[in-house]
């Protein structure tokens, strides 16, 4: 009886055996014969590509009005956002204890010119008396010092006057250059001076704009290498179009004026300032909004998006080597259409790609490759 049972054990385990035997032959056939998958050889192309940075608007010259003297503003000659000119009058500080501290001034130059001509008189007398050797040497000196010392104090009265004439003219707050007026803080009667935190106000000359935004220290290389030198760059870059911050388009087109040779320590970038005509004042000093680069891309290497997945923060194509699938992880851009990367490291020009089904695609895979044109 234990024979019979072990004899049937021993049947069953071989049927088992064949059986599993039998089920592992398609999938090792399939593994074997793989699949056919269209393929495209790696080529490379000129391109003209987009990169957006964000930027922040200035004026080309947003001036801090500050008042050169102290005292209580009694009249305001402008309003707010209205263009000014050169030297235009924007407001008037009490202008009673300069004209009062002038006039001492006047008076006290008038005082030192009848103080020095009386010094002249007494020398001419004093030179008079000494050739007649009526006096000593030493009385004619002292004439001459007090001469001296009177001329000492009427330069001296002189520059006060001066010093108060200028300040009377501090009592006009008055506008650098052509521009926009900014905010008004203060108002008629409140009290102003040189060192106070906040400016009496801003002249924005926003004729012209400028948009500053930052490339990284690589990005900059590779426009260098591009064009030959910065000044080459900076000369012969393509213009370079603005979005507004609500996502339209500004009208009018710039182009980079100057390339900063400072690179941040902490960001690793570099700030570039770009230059936009304003004839309607449309763009506002304060404002941010990106800026667009265009270019040519002589020798760009592109792959369609249907060549990669994407996991988690990788791309990843699939090349062919010796009739089986090698994962290439590809550091990359998306083009402006859409529809295909630009591939910077990870593939070179000739490799051979797996351009569609990239999904059923494993590492190690036997692949019959089926070409397609790119």
């Amino acid at each position: 009886m234990m024979n019979r049972r072990t004899w049937i054990a021993g049947v069953t385990a071989t049927t088992l055996m064949a059986a599993s035997l039998a089920a592992c032959k398609p999938e090792q056939k399939r593994q074997e014969t793989g699949q056919t998958l269209p393929v495209m050889v790696v080529s490379s192309r000129p391109i003209e590509f987009q990169e957006t940075y964000s930027a922040s608007i200035r004026g080309r010259q947003d001036v801090d009005i500050m008042p050169q003297i102290s005292g209580r503003i009694s009249r305001l000659c402008v309003k707010e956002g209205e263009w000014v000119k050169s030297e235009q009058v924007l407001a008037v500080i009490d202008q009673v204890p300069y004209l009062a501290a002038l006039r001492t001034a006047q008076a006290n130059v008038s005082a030192a010119q009848a103080k020095t001509e009386t010094a002249r008189i007494e020398l001419q007398g004093k030179q008079a008396l000494f050739d007649e050797k009526v006096i000593s040497d030493y009385e004619l000196s002292l004439a001459r010092n007090q001469l001296a010392v009177a001329l000492a104090e009427l330069e001296q009265a002189k520059a006060q006057e001066t010093d108060a004439r200028n300040n009377l003219s501090y009592t006009e707050i008055k506008s650098p250059s052509d521009g926009v007026i900014g905010t008004l803080p203060f108002r008629i009667g409140a009290l102003v001076n040189p060192n106070m935190a906040q400016p009496f106000t801003v002249v924005s000359d926003n004729s012209e704009m400028y948009a500053y935004f930052s490339v990284s220290e690589n990005k900059l290389r590779q426009l260098r290498a591009r064009y030959g030198s910065i000044d080459k760059m900076i000369s012969k870059m393509p213009e370079i179009s603005l979005q507004l911050n609500d996502g339209t388009f500004y009208g009018q087109k710039g182009h980079i004026e100057t390339v900063s040779g400072v690179v941040n320590p902490t960001t690793g970038a570099v700030q570039i300032k770009a230059l936009f005509p304003n004839p309607d004042r449309e763009l506002l000093s304060g404002t941010i909004g990106n800026v667009i680069l265009q270019g040519l891309n002589t020798d760009a290497i592109l792959v369609p998006m249907t060549a990669t997945v994407e996991l988690q923060d990788k791309i990843i194509a699939y090349r062919l080597k010796n009739g089986k699938s090698e994962a290439a992880y590809l550091t990359a851009d998306r083009l402006n259409d859409g529809n295909h990367f630009v591939v910077k490291q990870g593939l070179s020009v000739g490799d051979t790609i797996v351009c569609e089904g990239v999904g059923l695609v494993r590492e190690g895979m036997i692949v019959t490759p089926k070409t397609v044109t790119p």
